[in-house]
Order: structure tokens, then sequence, then C-alpha cells
């Protein structure tokens, strides 16, 4: 998945399960600066990240990078 979708997709879920970025940084203990990066597209998030994110806001990793999670 390119990235510019993923931090798309990573906004809209923060979006729609109620969190401001501060709200979502604090909970996955991160800076809102790198919050805002990996929603802008900047920075990549790596696959642990992508995992916590998930458990976070109740998605699964499918439903966040629309494709299957490697073994």
């Amino acid at each position: 998945m390119e990235y510019d979708q993923l931090a798309h997709r990573v906004r809209a879920f923060r979006k729609l399960k109620g969190y401001t970025q501060q709200e979502l940084a604090e909970k996955l203990d991160l800076s809102v600066a790198v919050l805002g990066s990996l929603e802008r597209g900047t920075r990549k998030a790596d696959p642990k990240l992508l995992e916590r994110i998930c458990a976070t806001l109740g998605i699964s990793y499918e439903e966040l990078t629309a494709e299957k999670k490697q073994p």
C-alpha cells in the first residue's frame, strides 16, 4: 500500500473513532509530531506500530492497510 493511502486511512479511522491527534498520540505513547507525520505520509510506520494503531482504534490490520497481514 502506498504511504499516502495508509496516511489517509489512519487519519480517517482516527476521526471516525472520535480521537484528536493529541488523544490518539497519547494512547499510542507517541508525540503528536510523529502521529502527524504518519497522517501526512511523510513518515513510515513499522508493522508493530501499525498493530498498535489497529488495537487502539479497534480495527483489523486489513481494515487499516487494505491488505492481508503477512505471517
